[in-house]
């Protein structure tokens, strides 16, 4: 591999690119961000902040969560973000938040689905109908999730946005729920909302990539079932994220959001072992159809990623071997039966 210093790099890749900065300037006011403690949430918001900051214009970025690590909330400070602590399910909390012409959510919950269902219920459908109500005379960016469509032949290129959702599990169909809700007031206030479907951003804390890259790295099996994914760059999708706020529409505009390749996971695993001189070991067979989304109106509306899946690997093969810190919120893609 060749040699190059890891911080520097990943700076490099998490600058606003000349498309973010030429949109931060039309997006008219503050940008508030619910559910900003996540995986997503702080490098989103931190992204935001340097594109205002490059651009030399005057407008907030504020973040609301519960934090729960402190440590997050004191470098979004630090980095000039306005941060709220807040219980978004609270309605006390969700009334004393400013009101602000640009919301993009992020709040959901996904794994310990499975035994906890109400509370999913609770995240995924109430709280957008909470959300919709108080910032009804907002744009919002509303979080989804490419899990909402069924398995898709792998030769298909995936599931567009016209194509009828068929969710299969309780996590995918209160994904589903929390969508209906956002159709429903937007039609019902005159809302301007968009419904932005990712599928597996990564990072090199955490994603499909860095799973298959440790499997590879420690000497596991990886399993085939689901043969085949989508991925995207975390900076690539906060981006996206953010200009999406200039496309919101009524009713509701419906967005599919990953990387252009459909990606063979014995393929990645095998990249991996020759950055780590290993044989990748794998268990099961590829079946013939895989969860995968067709992100060609996201590319139509921003360009192709800026980060590409070489890159990708290669930025993880460096984090693995020189042991970075590692986000534990494994995605599961494995997963075929919906159960989370």
């Amino acid at each position: 591999m060749k040699t190059f210093d890891k911080n520097t790099v990943l700076q490099e890749y998490l600058k606003p690119s000349p498309q973010l900065l030429n949109d931060i300037v039309k997006i008219e006011g503050d940008i508030l961000i619910l559910g900003a403690g996540g995986k997503m949430g702080p490098a989103m918001a931190k992204l935001a902040k340097d594109a205002i900051n490059e651009t030399k214009i005057r407008k907030r970025v504020i973040a609301a969560s519960r934090f729960s690590d402190p440590d997050v909330w004191n470098d979004l400070n630090n980095h000039g973000i306005t941060t709220i602590k807040a219980d978004l399910l609270n309605e006390d909390d969700l009334k004393k938040l400013p009101g602000t012409p640009n919301v993009i959510y992020l709040a959901g919950h996904k794994f310990g689905t499975t035994g906890n269902e109400s509370y999913t219920w609770a995240m995924n459908t109430f709280l957008p109908g909470m959300v919709a109500k108080r910032f009804k005379q907002s744009n919002i960016v509303a979080f989804s999730s490419g899990n909402v469509y069924p398995l898709s032949p792998v030769t298909s290129g995936g599931m567009p946005e016209e194509m009828p959702a068929s969710p299969i599990g309780e996590y995918a169909q209160s994904c589903l729920g929390r969508e209906r809700i956002f159709q429903y007031f937007s039609q019902k206030n005159d809302t301007p909302i968009l419904i932005y479907r990712l599928n597996y951003a990564n990072d090199v804390s955490y994603g499909v990539l860095l799973e298959i890259a440790k499997s590879v790295y420690g000497d596991r099996e990886i399993d085939l079932a689901m043969g085949n994914v989508n991925v995207i760059w975390q900076g690539d999708a906060n981006e996206i994220a953010i200009r999406s706020l200039l496309h919101c529409a009524v009713p509701a505009k419906i967005l599919n959001v990953t990387g252009p390749e459909t990606i063979s996971v014995r393929w990645i695993a095998q990249e991996f072992g020759k950055t780590f001189n290993k044989t990748a070991k794998f268990t099961g067979i590829e079946e013939s159809n895989a969860l995968l989304s067709n992100a060609a109106e996201c590319f139509n509306l921003f360009g192709y990623p800026n980060i590409s899946l070489k890159q990708m690997i290669e930025l993880v093969s460096h984090w693995v071997i020189e042991g970075g810190e590692i986000k534990e919120k494994p995605t599961h893609f494995q997963e075929r039966e919906g159960k989370f």
